[in-house]
C-alpha cells in the first residue's frame, strides 16, 4: 500500500544485477553466457570474485562477455596470511588470485575494483604487499571495506576485529604514500574508503 505504482514498476523491471554473495560465482559454468544474457537486456552486471579461478576470468575475455564492474576480493598479501584468514578449500588459493589480478588489467570494457575486506588484527598490515598486488592488476578503483561481525564470520572472528573509520583511513592514508591512488570518497556508515588514480 505504502508503493507507488512508478516504484512497483521498477521493481518489476531490474536494471542492475549483482552476482555476488554466497559461495564463488566463477564456478559457474555458465557465467559467460549469464552476463552477455544481463547484457542484452541493457542492464549491468556486477561480479564480485575470490580471484581463485582464473581460468573463468580468461574465458569472459575469450567469449567477450565482460561485466561491468568486476571486482576481486583480496584478503591477504601473502600465502600464509591468506590461507589463515580465507582457509580455502582448493590448493594454491593464493597463487590463483596473483594469477586472476594479472588477468584483471586486461578487462578494459570493464571498470575494476581491487576490494580489501580490512580485518583489524588480521589482514591490516604490510601496505607494501597490497600496493604490490595493486600494482600488478592495475585497477580502476581500490576499496577498503571494514570487516562487519556478521554472519557466519562471527564464529572465528571477534567483534574486536571490527575496525574503526579512522583505522581504514589510516590504512588508506599507508597504500597513497605507496600506490598512485588517492582516497577521494568514503561513506563512514558502511566504513568503506574508495580510492581512485591520482
Amino acid at each position: 500500500d505504502k508503493t507507488t505504482k512508478q516504484l512497483f514498476k521498477e521493481a518489476k523491471n531490474p536494471k542492475h544485477f549483482a552476482i555476488s554473495l554466497d559461495g564463488e560465482q566463477t564456478l559457474y559454468p555458465n557465467l559467460a553466457d549469464l552476463i552477455k544474457e544481463i547484457k542484452s537486456r541493457n542492464c549491468t552486471a556486477f561480479l564480485v570474485t575470490n580471484g581463485t579461478m582464473p581460468e573463468r576470468l580468461k574465458e569472459l575475455l575469450k567469449k567477450d562477455s565482460q561485466p561491468t564492474n568486476l571486482y576481486i576480493s583480496v584478503y591477504g598479501t601473502n600465502p600464509e596470511d591468506y590461507e589463515k584468514i580465507c582457509r580455502p578449500f582448493i590448493s594454491n588459493a593464493f597463487e590463483k588470485l596473483k594469477e586472476s589480478l594479472k588477468v584483471m588489467k586486461e578487462f578494459k570494457e570493464s571498470r575494476t575494483i581491487f576490494r580489501i575486506t580490512a580485518v583489524k588484527n588480521l589482514n591490516m598490515k604490510n601496505p607494501e604487499g597490497y600496493a604490490e598486488l595493486i600494482e600488478m592488476s592495475e585497477p580502476d578503483f581500490v576499496e577498503i571495506k571494514g570487516y562487519a561481525w556478521l554472519g557466519e564470520s562471527r564464529k572465528r572472528l571477534t567483534k574486536e576485529n571490527v575496525p574503526t573509520m579512522e583505522e581504514i583511513k589510516d590504512f588508506a592514508k599507508d597504500l597513497e604514500k605507496l600506490t598512485g591512488y588517492e582516497n577521494t570518497n568514503e561513506d563512514e556508515v558502511s566504513r568503506v574508503i574508495l580510492m581512485n588514480k591520482r
